[in-house]
């Protein structure tokens, strides 16, 4: 079984899994477009459930917002 699979990612590595900036990913989760879960204080992210929100166009969305 992968681990990394479970495993529950930092909003660090989940920019660096995605390739983008914190202030993209807190802008993500402030539409409620992104599938974060809070833990305590800290965001936490599945990566299976960012990478599905992906597949389906979650992130072009938002992308087009910035520019």
């Amino acid at each position: 079984m992968d681990d990394s699979i479970d495993r529950w990612l930092s909003v660090d590595e989940i920019c660096q899994h995605l390739g983008v900036s914190k202030d993209t990913v807190y802008k993500w989760i402030d539409k409620h477009d992104m599938p974060a879960h809070r833990m305590g204080r800290p965001w936490k992210f599945k990566k299976d459930e960012v990478d599905e929100w992906v597949r389906k166009g979650g992130a072009n969305e938002t992308i087009s917002d910035q520019a």
